[in-house]
C-alpha cells in the first residue's frame, strides 16, 4: 500500500484506491462474469501521464494491466497490479489522401467507421462497434473484411508506445522489427500502446444484413451456407448463427457483408432466396457505420462465457453433428467463414490461417449451475467437431493461455521479445506470453 500512496501525485489522471468511492466500478471489466482484483485503477490523462505511471510502477515493483474498457479481461490481475484505463486517449485523425488513420488507444471501432465513411473508406471492424481498435489489433483481429484484407494487425503501419523504461517512442517495422511484429497480434505484454496508425481500405459500396429463420430450417440454411462459402469471393463474408435467446424459440441466422454492388451480392447470396421465407431479412445497401446493427451485440457490459475454436472442415459429418441437438443452454453458436487474405502469409504472430472456419460458442452464466452447463455444452460441441486445437488470440477465454493461440516457435520468439523489452514484467496482458508459475 505504501507504493500506492504516491500514485495521485505521480499522475494527473484520476486514481482509485481500495476503499475509494467508485473503486469497484472502476476496476470492473466488460465481462461481468470475470472478477478482476487490482491494487489501484488509473485513468490516464494522456500519453505523458502513462509514461509517468510506468516509471512509478517500475520503481515500486508494481505491474500495469492496460484496458480501455476490459473487453478481453481474464482476471489475471492481483494486488500488485495497477489497472490502467485509456479511454481519455481518444484522438482520431483521418488522412483520406493517404488512406490512413491515426487512432488513440481509447477509440472504439465504430468511431473510426464514422470518421472514415464520408471519404468512402473503412477500417477493419469486427462485429461490435464499441470494442477498441487498439485492443483488437494487439490480438491480431478478425474483421468483417478480413477475407479481403487480412488480420486487422496487417493494416497497422506504426505504433506510439510507452516502453518499460517509461519512454515514449514511435515504433515501425524499420525502427524495431521484433517489437513491431510482436505488437501486431501478440497481445499487450511488451509495451503500452498510446496510439496506432492504420491503413484504411476503399468501401464505396457495402451490402449486408441478417436473415433469420425458425430453427426447423437449420439443415437447409446450413446447406445454403456451405454452398455460398464454397465459392465466395474475398469481398463476401458470411457467418451462420444458431441462436436461442431467453424467452424465444430457437432460430438460425445468416449474417453477411459484401464489399461491392447490391446486384452482385444478391447473385452471390441467391441460395438464401430459395429457402423458406425468413422471419426477418435486414439485408440492404448500408453505410459502413451501420455494421454493428447486423449482429446487434450488446453495447453495455454483461456476463458471459465464451469458447472459440478453428474448424478444419465443415463437411457433411460436421454439419450433422452441429445440428444434432438444441444448443441450449448456449445463447449462440456462430460459424465464421475465414479464408481469403486470412489464409495468406502475414508478418504477424498469428501468421496465415489454414483453417477455413472459426467457431464461437457463447452462453450467459445466470447462476453457478447454468455456468457449469454452458461450459459442458461448449466442451461437447468442440469435441464433436473437427477443430484444429489452435485459437485466435482474441477468441481466448479466461481459462486459456497464449499457448492456445500460438505455435511453440512463435511463442518462444514472443517470450524472448518480452524478456528483452520488459525484463521486470511491468506489463501484464490479458493473456501473458510469459510462462506462468503453477
Amino acid at each position: 500500500m505504501n507504493a500506492l500512496k504516491p500514485l495521485r501525485s505521480a499522475v494527473r489522471g484520476q486514481v482509485w484506491l481500495p476503499g475509494d468511492h467508485g473503486f469497484d466500478a472502476a476496476r470492473r471489466p466488460w465481462n461481468l462474469a470475470v472478477e478482476q482484483p487490482v491494487a489501484a485503477v488509473v485513468e490516464a490523462a494522456d500519453a505523458d501521464d502513462i509514461a509517468a505511471l510506468v516509471r512509478h510502477a517500475r520503481t515500486a515493483g508494481l505491474g500495469i494491466a492496460t484496458q480501455p474498457n476490459g473487453h478481453g479481461a481474464t482476471g489475471r490481475t492481483d494486488d500488485d497490479t495497477i489497472l490502467l484505463r485509456t479511454r481519455r486517449l481518444d484522438t482520431l485523425e483521418i488522412d483520406p489522401a493517404a488512406r490512413r488513420a491515426r487512432i488513440g488507444t481509447g477509440v472504439p471501432s465504430g468511431r473510426v467507421q464514422a470518421a472514415a465513411a464520408p471519404h468512402g473508406l473503412t477500417g477493419l471492424p469486427g462485429s461490435s462497434p464499441v470494442v477498441s481498435v487498439t485492443g483488437v489489433a494487439l490480438g491480431g483481429g478478425l474483421s468483417w473484411f478480413g477475407r479481403a484484407h487480412g488480420w486487422v494487425a496487417d493494416s497497422v503501419t506504426a505504433f506510439d508506445i510507452v516502453d518499460a523504461d517509461g519512454r515514449r517512442r514511435h515504433l515501425t517495422a524499420d525502427t524495431d522489427n521484433d517489437l513491431f511484429w510482436a505488437l501486431r497480434g501478440g497481445g499487450g505484454d511488451f509495451a503500452i500502446v498510446t496510439a496506432l496508425e492504420l491503413s484504411l481500405h476503399p468501401a464505396p459500396h457495402l451490402y449486408g444484413g441478417r436473415s433469420l429463420w425458425n430453427v426447423e430450417n437449420a439443415p437447409a440454411v446450413m446447406d445454403a451456407y456451405r454452398q455460398i462459402t464454397a465459392a465466395a469471393p474475398e469481398e463476401l463474408t458470411v457467418w451462420l448463427d444458431l441462436l436461442h435467446f431467453p424467452g424465444s424459440a430457437p432460430m438460425v441466422a445468416i449474417d453477411a457483408t459484401y464489399l461491392g454492388d447490391e446486384s452482385e451480392a444478391r447473385d452471390l447470396l441467391a441460395p438464401l432466396d430459395r429457402l423458406p421465407k425468413p422471419l426477418s431479412d435486414s439485408r440492404r445497401r448500408m453505410p459502413v457505420t451501420e455494421l454493428g446493427t447486423i449482429t446487434a451485440e450488446p453495447t453495455d457490459p454483461g456476463a458471459g462465457i465464451s469458447r472459440g475454436e478453428l474448424l478444419t472442415d465443415l463437411d457433411d459429418a460436421a454439419a450433422e453433428r452441429l445440428l444434432a441437438a438444441p444448443i441450449a443452454p448456449l445463447l449462440s453458436v456462430q460459424i465464421r467463414h475465414l479464408g481469403g487474405a486470412l489464409s495468406r502469409a502475414s508478418d504477424s504472430p498469428h501468421g496465415a490461417l489454414a483453417e477455413p472456419y472459426a467457431l464461437y460458442l457463447f452462453g450467459i452464466p445466470a447462476d453457478p449451475a447454468t455456468a457449469e452447463a454452458v461450459t459442458a455444452k461448449q466442451q461437447v460441441l468442440a469435441q464433436a467437431l473437427p477443430v484444429s486445437g489452435r485459437k485466435p488470440y482474441t477468441f481466448l477465454n479466461p481459462g486459456e493461455t497464449a499457448a492456445d493461440a500460438f505455435p511453440p516457435d512463435t511463442l518462444a520468439r514472443l517470450r524472448a521479445i518480452k524478456r528483452r523489452h520488459d525484463p521486470h514484467n511491468v506489463f501484464r496482458s490479458n493473456f501473458p506470453v510469459k510462462e506462468e508459475v503453477a
